[in-house]
């Protein structure tokens, strides 16, 4: 039997996309895709050389008069830090016993923060030779990966628009250049904590295991370097808290037990500092006063919790209304909340560090505002905010941007921060104020011989400037340390030589006071103590009488 033929198939009806396009259709397709790619790299190259412009414009306001000696208004604490890489390089290189120089003959450990930036310094200084100027330089580098790291860290939470605004606004505020261009502890603080918190951040929105781990050790070693920079770890207990909602229990525990182990060497090393700071002369732990707890709540209440001083730094050294502005349209005006879930918790993150830090200030407001550097916690979400009130401003009635009227915008609101605030404020912070502290102890290095120790008076009293540029050992005076009050003449002439004839006692060779030297009461050395330079006159060799300086050989009894 043979089979009946076979029925002819119909053809396969296919869908528009499977349709055989025409050459030109293809061509057409192709080149769309490649211009598609195109922009993609052309948006990325753009956004990269942004932020490479932003270095640029940090770099220059950072290493500006880097070469300063370090005599501007943050010069008593500089000096200290500057001491301790020089006790490092000379004398031991073990990083557990930061020590000065202004308490004698030694040992004068402190208790400290953990020496990263003097630590490198000296290492520079082994390498290079000394050189005053190169803690300002290690400081600027950290200044630098800061710049980078928030502007990543932004460009996560709001987008890259906000991340040029924001590191724009960091490069350019006055508080930032200064701090970051000084031989302080804080420029590596912000730098460390701002790029633990980036990474882990990072490490939340889906990245490598590997950034927890390195995450972990950034953020530990900036809060390390200065305590006030574990109320940036408030983002990442924020961040462990919302897994801990989306039931995420898995991650959130590699985060807690991370986050333990932070705090536990954290806790360990500044325990180990306080229990240093009291076994050694001159009994200091840094950062030891000013809290809430010390002087009482209802001070702080009575105070006002020194808004006012807090109102006085901002407007005439760290930040002047312009800046004050664009943070409080920025704080106003924030970008609307996304509708993606994920990205809407991260769109909270610069509120939780500003919070985190307010809470910090209201339980240490004494302190902060005395050792106004201690204000650089802030600048990560203050920075964050003054970059959104600028596109604000700049975007006012523009849908599309850039536009001509938005770049000119910026260009104008740049200017006019340039102008009011970044320059003047800038040019007032570094002025030389402690000059005649270095005149001091460039004289006093001029006459001392190998083991000279030395007493000296800087123009700000308790500034131990000129016993650094002695580069010998010896005392600040009135002698400092513990809970004695060393920024005050004492009461009487009497009082004041028995405490000059104890230094001549412990060695004592020179005796410099520089004759703008006044106290905390506006009391000037040369006036209120002239019964000790008489009995210095009797007693002692004068080696030097200018209109700046009177310096003495002390002779041995």
């Amino acid at each position: 039997m043979t089979k009946p033929p076979r029925k002819p198939s119909m053809p396969l009806r296919l869908a528009p996309d499977d349709l055989e396009l025409n050459p030109s259709e293809r061509r057409r397709d192709a080149q769309e895709t490649i211009d598609r790619e195109m922009a993609a790299r052309s948006y990325l190259n753009l956004d990269a050389a942004i932020l490479l412009g932003i270095l640029l414009i940090a770099v220059v306001f950072r290493f500006h008069k880097i070469t300063l000696p370090l005599v501007d208004g943050f010069s008593w604490r500089e000096i200290s830090t500057a001491m301790m890489a020089d006790n490092f390089r000379e004398r031991s290189w073990n990083i557990f016993f930061p020590e000065v120089s202004w308490t004698g003959p030694g040992p004068s450990y402190q208790g400290r923060e953990f020496q990263i930036v003097s630590y490198i310094t000296a290492l520079l200084y082994q390498l290079f030779g000394w050189h005053d100027w190169f803690g300002r330089v290690v400081a600027a580098l950290f200044g630098l990966v800061t710049v980078v790291s928030l502007h990543r860290l932004t460009a996560l939470c709001w987008g890259e628009r906000h991340a040029h605004a924001a590191a724009l606004a960091y490069a350019l505020m006055p508080a930032t250049i200064m701090i970051d261009s000084s031989f302080l502890p804080d420029p590596a603080m912000l730098a460390l904590v701002t790029l633990g918190v980036w990474l882990f951040v990072k490490f939340w929105a889906g990245g490598s295991n590997w950034l927890l781990p390195l995450a972990t050790a950034s953020f530990s070693l900036g809060a390390l370097s200065k305590p006030p920079g574990i109320a940036a770890g408030a983002v990442i207990f924020y961040l462990m808290v919302c897994w801990i909602v989306e039931k995420k229990r898995k991650q959130a525990a590699w985060v807690f037990v991370a986050g333990l182990l932070s705090l536990a060497i954290i806790g360990a090393y500044f325990s180990w500092a306080i229990y240093l700071g009291r076994s050694y002369p001159p009994f200091h732990i840094a950062g030891s006063g000013g809290y809430i707890w010390d002087h009482g709540f209802w001070t702080y209440v009575k105070n006002r919790f020194y808004f006012k001083s807090v109102w006085n730094t901002s407007v005439y050294w760290f930040y002047g209304y312009p800046f004050m502005a664009l943070f409080a349209i920025g704080l106003w005006m924030p970008p609307s909340p996304p509708e993606d879930p994920k990205q809407r918790t991260l769109w909270v993150t610069p509120y939780v560090w500003l919070a985190a830090a307010v809470i910090l200030f209201l339980a240490a407001a004494g302190e902060i505002t005395s050792n106004v550097w201690n204000f650089h916690i802030f600048h990560v979400p203050v920075a964050i905010f003054c970059g959104r009130g600028a596109l604000v401003l700049a975007t006012l009635a523009s849908r599309i941007i850039p536009t001509t009227a938005v770049v000119l915008r910026l260009i104008c609101i740049v200017a006019v921060a340039l102008a009011w605030s970044t320059l003047p404020l800038v040019r007032m912070m570094k002025k030389p104020i402690a000059m005649n502290g270095k005149l001091l102890g460039d004289e006093l290095a001029r006459l001392a011989q190998p083991g000279d120790l030395v007493v000296a008076v800087a123009p700000d009293v308790g500034d131990p400037v000129a016993v650094y540029y002695s580069r010998a050992r010896g005392w600040v005076f009135p002698p400092g340390g513990g809970d004695g009050e060393w920024a005050k003449f004492v009461a009487d002439d009497a009082t004041a030589i028995a405490q000059l004839e104890e230094l001549r006692a412990q060695g004592a060779d020179l005796f410099g006071v520089a004759k703008n030297a006044t106290d905390d009461d506006d009391r000037l050395f040369v006036q209120h103590h002239h019964g000790v330079i008489d009995y210095l006159d009797r007693t002692a060799t004068k080696l030097v009488d200018t209109d700046n300086l009177l310096v003495y050989r002390m002779t041995r009894r």
